[in-house]
């Protein structure tokens, strides 16, 4: 019944000229079309498609088809032979309908798909969609680019597999559907190579800009958030092998080393909407970051990148990835984040970088993120290398950039931790600027004062959280110990013995009575909950206790007497260094007024 339909309407129109085709003759062989596929009769659709004599009626109504032609093969198992029909079918309509017309179907097709079956069908309909794009004449340029903006956009919802086992897997299809559009889009390259070689003219170049959006979004989705380290027992890595064809069109179409070195200075699309701007601006930093750690980390088209540039300059250019790369929190952007900082910084020698590089608020604002990363991120190995790559930047300052940093560090970071992980690098400084031969004039005299006017204080005076702060004041004193120790007054040449009054009064005398209070408090409230367990008959009483300022969770008042006699352990600690201080001043002036006396 469904054949005998077609085939009626086939013989209607047969006699008619094209332009008599009206809207009712599309309709009826549409469902007289779309029936015979449903009902198995694939074989017979093909047998008049395949007719000469209905070459001008599939011309202009064969695009009607595409969409139940999609859902069809869809029914079908693979090895089904109505399947090899339904793909006959597609292949032939490619080859036949009218291009515009057919363009349009295949795009309302991928546009209309969704969740699992956007790979398979963005990957059923490339083949069809590349014929019907080389027969374009007018506005390919413009065809190429909505296809390829309409298929990433499609596929960007996706997630992105990570693992070994998701990419092996590739449960959605995901990474053999990003080869294959770059399968889809190599003619159009070629097309594009050929144009810039014959013409500079606006169309001709209209192609590789259009090709050039592709792959900034490409380097945004899937590349930005990718596995792309190599990965044993996949010997093709999927991602790696898109990433190098990404490389590759950029390099063909002459758009690769001005890319690496845009800066983000590049003109943008002028947008009236502040939002979609800011969006534009957003993709192409992620973009141009996700570049910069291909070529960098990855080595991706590294064979065509000049060996002119120095390792400084590199870092400068790169230093704006970085930041945009830091300032994301997954866990596959941050990484790709310090590993391009670590592969700048490990291609220069130590001291090496001039302190004029802190000018550039880049210099400022990367480490700045390290020390977030560093106190805030949940992933322990995340912490761990951002503070070996923390320690690898200060090493490749000269000492004047060094001491600018630590400045800086220790006025931004609001972290106890990380200041007195920066005062014991003071520390190491002043060991060198006293041991080797040359003057260093940044850790010793009145640069250093001016350092230590910064490290030898307490935030708040003696009501300084001291608990809070005792990475800070722990390191502090071990550096006044160690000036005192290292330094002789009648040598002065740190300037600690000129300033040291000033210490006394901002630093130890406060810390001292600051000392005496907290242990008061702390031991009243072992007493107090002493007293209450005893009252409670019981050491399992569950209450709350405020340690540092913070609630802690609900804990016995066993687990709280630990925590408190912790903190009193603490304080001992400081007292024990704070009293080995004030011993080794007292010592050492007593020796000098004895020596003058």
């Amino acid at each position: 019944m469904a054949v005998d339909e077609l085939q009626a309407i086939i013989q209607r129109c047969q006699i008619l000229e094209e332009a008599d085709f009206k809207g009712e003759d599309f309709n009826l062989f549409q469902v007289a079309g779309q029936k015979c596929l449903e009902h198995g009769y694939a074989a017979q659709l093909l047998e008049v498609i395949q007719n000469e004599k209905n070459k001008v009626i599939i011309k202009n109504m064969g695009w009607n088809l595409i969409s139940p032609l999609v859902r069809c093969i869809f029914t079908y198992k693979q090895e089904d032979d109505k399947r090899e029909h339904c793909l006959r079918i597609l292949d032939q309509l490619a080859q036949l309908c009218n291009p515009k017309e057919l363009f349009l179907g295949l795009l309302e097709q991928i546009e209309q798909t969704s969740g699992e079956q956007v790979c398979q069908t963005v990957m059923l309909l490339l083949q069809p969609l590349q014929t019907v794009l080389l027969k374009l004449q007018n506005k390919k340029a413009y065809s190429v680019g909505l296809s390829l903006a309409m298929i990433m956009n499609q596929l960007t919802p996706l997630p992105v597999p990570y693992t070994k086992q998701q990419i092996q897997e590739d449960k959605l299809g995901l990474c053999q559907c990003c080869n294959a559009v770059v399968d889809f889009a190599k003619p159009f390259v070629n097309e594009a190579v050929k144009n810039v070689e014959k013409s500079s003219e606006y169309n001709d170049m209209e192609l590789k800009e259009e090709l050039k959006k592709f792959c900034m979004k490409s380097l945004t989705y899937p590349l930005l958030t990718a596995q792309l380290e190599q990965l044993e027992g996949i010997e093709e890595h999927p991602f790696r092998h898109f990433a190098a064809e990404i490389i590759d069109i950029l390099w063909n179409i002459g758009e690769l080393i001005p890319l690496v070195f845009a800066l983000h200075k590049g003109k943008s699309p002028h947008w009236e909407d502040q939002e979609f701007a800011d969006i534009e601006r957003k993709n192409s930093a992620d973009s141009l970051a996700c570049l910069s750690y291909l070529m960098f980390v990855q080595h991706f088209g590294v064979e065509c990148f000049p060996v002119v540039f120095s390792p400084s300059y590199l870092l400068l250019c790169n230093m704006r990835h970085i930041e945009v790369l830091l300032k994301r929190t997954e866990e596959s952007v941050l990484s790709k984040g310090l590993d391009l900082f670590e592969s700048c910084l490990l291609r220069m020698e130590d001291n090496s970088l001039l302190h004029h590089y802190l000018e550039f608020r880049d210099f400022i604002n990367v480490p700045q993120n390290l020390v977030k990363i560093m106190t805030l991120c949940p992933m322990e190995h995340m912490r761990k290398k951002s503070l070996n790559i923390l320690q690898l930047f200060i090493d490749k300052f000269d000492t004047e950039g060094k001491y600018t940093l630590f400045r800086c560090l220790l006025k931004t970071s609001n972290h106890a931790g990380v200041e007195g992980y920066i005062i014991k690098n003071i520390k190491d400084q002043i060991h060198l600027a006293l041991t080797r031969e040359y003057d260093n004039i940044w850790f010793t005299g009145h640069h250093l004062i001016s350092l230590l006017d910064l490290v030898l204080s307490l935030p708040e005076g003696a009501e300084t959280d001291l608990l809070q702060n005792s990475d800070r004041i722990m390191a502090s004193l071990n550096l006044l110990r160690y000036l005192v120790i290292k330094d002789c007054e009648s040598d002065n040449q740190t300037g600690v013995w000129t300033t040291l009054g000033k210490i006394e009064q901002n630093f130890l005398k406060p810390l001292r009575v600051g000392l005496n209070m907290s242990k008061a408090h702390y031991e009243a409230e072992i007493k107090n909950k002493k007293e209450n367990r005893k009252e409670a008959h019981s050491s399992n009483t569950v209450c709350s206790v405020t340690v540092s300022g913070e609630k802690m969770p609900a804990m016995t008042t066993g687990m709280q007497l630990q925590v408190l006699h912790s903190a009193l352990f603490t304080f001992d600690l400081i007292e024990s260094v704070l009293a080995r201080v004030e011993e080794l001043i007292e010592v050492k002036t007593k020796a000098v007024m004895d020596e003058n006396s």
